[in-house]
């Protein structure tokens, strides 16, 4: 991942810090850790809603937020797994409200990331759509890439040949 930026690393700075956030980094996620793929989903949005001139902030801070639950899929039946692949979203935004004050933008980036998985809950936003889009490419290049460097290369790659400046 490219070096983080101060602006990011300030808009952030509450929730990395926070002890249950951090516990994301002992549950396995797309074969590495959900701290880790939130932080990579967050600061992609974020790079591409900054350089679209929207809510940057508000596309850090819900991406980040967007997987925030604590059931380890590593720990439950298959069946669990696909109930909560379904239903994390609202796991995650129930969480999340537990502990930082959302807005609006932020609440809707966390419920609809899904989509169109959960076609209920279709993104309102052009920063959750952002998020959506984001997420599902950091996903697929997490659990088919075999090395965590790869990841990153593969993630970085993808993502700039979509945003081609």
């Amino acid at each position: 991942m490219k070096k983080i930026d101060n602006e990011y690393s300030y808009l952030i700075q509450d929730i990395e810090s926070n002890k249950e956030f951090q516990k994301t980094k002992n549950i396995v996620h797309h074969g590495m850790n959900r701290y880790d793929h939130s932080k990579r989903v967050s600061f992609y949005s974020y790079k591409i809603a900054k350089m679209l001139r929207l809510s940057y902030d508000e596309v850090a801070r819900g991406a980040l937020l967007h997987d925030f639950f604590l059931v380890d899929n590593q720990a439950i039946s298959v069946s669990q797994r696909a109930n909560t692949m379904i239903n994390h979203p609202k796991y995650a935004l129930a969480y999340s409200e537990k502990f930082f004050d959302l807005t609006d933008k932020e609440k809707d980036i966390i419920v609809t990331h899904m989509f169109p998985v959960c076609p209920t809950r279709v993104p309102k936003y052009a920063e959750s759509w952002i998020v959506d889009v984001v997420d599902d490419v950091v996903s697929l290049c997490e659990e088919f890439a075999i090395k965590k460097d790869k990841v990153v290369k593969y993630a970085s790659f993808l993502l700039a040949f979509i945003l081609i400046k």
